[in-house]
């Protein structure tokens, strides 16, 4: 894994880390690292791009009644368990699924939480209409959807205004593994992808590359930072 740094100029300065796929517990350690990083002011804003092996996490809201599994059951079938600092219910990742961590410093985006999640928000609905999918925004609920299905789940956490934890898009996601669970107490079936919506699958690298462009864009980053692995 390498980062490229882009220099503010047309925009606030910032990197984007595409660590291909990588455990939970070993990217949430390096999340937390970044997020010292960030508030000593040793790096700028960071987006972190991942896949993960299978695994549940347990937001804030603890509402343990939407785990249709116990920890030890989903163990049973390969899948890791975690609870976690970022709000939000309980979802599900897995490969397939871009996973992205913003570890942006909130003092240079206007200090305010809610604007930050609606942005990261219109940043996904732009991306995924760069695909022809048109998705949007429900009143009183988070994440992004097609119609009736949500294709995209938010959650973060903010240390002295630096975010961290972030967004889960589904592109190619076997939406099976979802069954463990009620996704932020919807029922399982709720959830769709990418692929099912277009009917075919969407290449990760080229979702990677329109995120990036639509990050870059809502929240007036520099212009050109490249993927880098």
């Amino acid at each position: 894994m390498t980062a490229r740094t882009v220099e503010a100029g047309a925009g606030v300065a910032w990197q984007v880390l595409d660590l291909g796929l990588r455990p939970f517990a070993a990217v949430l350690r390096q999340q937390e690292e970044l997020v010292r990083q960030r508030l000593l002011g040793t790096i700028p804003d960071t987006l972190i791009l991942v896949e993960h092996p299978p695994v549940v996490t347990l937001g804030r809201a603890k509402q343990r009644g939407n785990l249709l599994l116990d920890p030890g059951a989903l163990f049973a079938r390969g899948i890791e368990y975690f609870e976690i600092t970022r709000g939000g219910d309980v979802t599900y990742h897995a490969p397939g699924q871009l996973v992205g961590y913003p570890i942006f410093d909130l003092r240079w985006h206007g200090r305010d939480v809610l604007r930050f999640c609606r942005g990261m928000e219109a940043a996904l609905i732009a991306a995924l209409g760069d695909f022809g999918i048109l998705a949007g925004a429900v009143p009183g609920k988070a994440g992004v959807w097609v119609g009736e299905k949500k294709i995209a789940s938010l959650g973060i956490s903010v240390r002295r205004w630096v975010t961290f934890h972030g967004f889960a898009l589904n592109v190619s996601t076997d939406l099976a593994g979802f069954e463990v669970i009620r996704p932020c107490g919807e029922d399982p079936g709720v959830m769709t992808s990418m692929a099912a919506s277009l009917g075919s699958p969407a290449s990760m690298d080229e979702v990677r590359r329109r995120v990036t462009i639509r990050f870059a864009e809502t929240f007036s980053l520099a212009e050109g930072a490249s993927l880098a692995r």
